[in-house]
């Protein structure tokens, strides 16, 4: 029985929405990164696990800083002091993506100690453990790099490369696969994206379709008993009740407000033993993000009405951020002093934000001169869909007033 930490997308160094903590120096919401890691890191511990695997994106760009490299840095060290091996995929944010240059986990694989293990390329890795050994294929992101692009490929165009890269990187995971051995616990490690896998929060303004996609039947072959990825934020098996597990662990802490509803956190995976695996989804710590939608549609008592809204949320030690829907024509009378005092015991207040309703444009009647005032008439209730059903009746009085009135006037001459 082999048991291990599955996790990803630490992504240190998304510091939107906080301040710089007085104590410490530093900004607030790298604090809530460093908590979440901190917690699964001691899990691990606790569970005294066989090794603990990350599947890439540990921080927002592949330049973090000194402060962002020391505080990774600490959090594995003490894995490494545990004896716990630990087994790194590089992802895209971690890739410079440029030749020769070095990514942003490479020092976890030059310093001289045992227990590290950075996978930036296709490789197959025999992990020794102190419950025997496990077979751990790593995939990182892929890119031209990935594979070697000739002269013949130059004139093809980005879609064509990116399903080019897709079907290669399916042959080495294919052939790697084959020279493992059947019979030792195995793992599919990769920071890809698979066909059916669910976006979250900032994920969604990505491009879909510039990511090479993989279908779930590609991963998910023998002789593995899991496949752990990284790069898509929200936990999910995308292979359903299907064997062997395709698990995205997501990302451990909130990144925006597009993630507010999501659980955050880690895998605690058991392979009992070959095609019998088992995992656990643990929560992680994490910040409230609450997004306040009120709709004010007395205009006498809009601040009254955005008040009570907020009453409904408990604000404390939460990241808030406040809609407030107004209808077309009303003047915004909102109290913004009284709101922000309503807020005070939020964490931080992103901001208050006026939303109008779009206001129909109504279609006009296309007349012509040369039309007889029942052309006209029917011109003008065909832009008036909220008399559709008395049309003909409103155009047969129409044309009887008119005709009455034609008939007084010559009388009346």
């Amino acid at each position: 029985m082999v048991r291990f930490i599955h996790t990803a997308d630490i992504h240190f160094g998304m510091e939107n929405y906080g301040r710089i903590d007085p104590k410490r120096g530093i900004h607030s919401r790298l604090i809530d990164f460093e908590k979440a890691l901190s917690f699964c890191i001691d899990f691990a511990l606790e569970q005294e696990v066989d090794f603990f695997l990350f599947s890439g994106d540990a921080y927002k760009t592949a330049h973090p800083t000194p402060t962002h490299q020391r505080l990774l840095m600490n959090c594995f060290l003490r894995l490494y002091q545990a004896k716990i091996p630990v087994v790194i995929i590089i992802g895209n944010h971690d890739n410079p993506l440029s030749h020769g240059k070095a990514h942003a986990l490479d020092i976890f694989g030059q310093i001289p100690l045992e227990g590290f293990h950075v996978i930036s390329k296709p490789t197959a890795l025999r992990l020794e453990t102190k419950n025997g050994p496990v077979q751990i294929v790593g995939i990182p992101w892929p890119t031209r790099n990935t594979l070697a692009l000739h002269n013949e490929h130059q004139h093809l165009s980005a879609t064509e490369i990116t399903e080019y890269i897709s079907t290669g990187v399916t042959k080495i995971i294919a052939s790697l696969a084959a020279d493992l051995d059947q019979s030792l616990p195995s793992v599919l490690a990769g920071h890809l994206t698979v066909s059916n896998g669910i976006f979250s929060g900032s994920e969604k303004r990505a491009v879909y379709g510039t990511d090479p996609l993989f279908m779930p039947s590609q991963l998910g072959i023998v002789p593995f008993d899991y496949v752990a990825l990284g790069h898509l934020h929200r936990f999910q098996n995308v292979n359903g009740s299907q064997f062997p597990p395709i698990v995205y662990s997501g990302s451990i802490e909130r990144i925006d407000f597009g993630e507010r509803k999501e659980d955050k956190g880690f895998c605690y995976v058991t392979i009992h033993e070959k095609e019998m695996t088992s995992f656990e989804f643990i929560k992680t710590p994490t910040r409230p993000f609450i997004q306040i939608d009120a709709r004010l549609y007395d205009p006498d008592h809009q601040t009254e009405l955005l008040l009570e809204e907020i009453q409904k949320h408990e604000l404390e030690g939460a990241i808030v951020k406040i809609l407030y829907h107004l209808p077309p024509h009303t003047k915004d009378r909102v109290d913004l002093s009284a709101v922000q005092k309503a807020c005070a015991n939020a964490w931080y207040l992103v901001g208050i934000f006026p939303v109008r309703a779009l206001e129909t444009r109504e279609r006009r009647a296309v007349l012509k001169v040369d039309m007889d005032l029942e052309q006209l008439l029917q011109a003008y209730f065909d832009t008036k869909p909220e008399h559709r059903a008395q049309k003909t009746d409103l155009i047969k009085k129409s044309l009887e007033l008119s005709n009455k009135a034609a008939s007084l006037e010559h009388e009346a001459t």
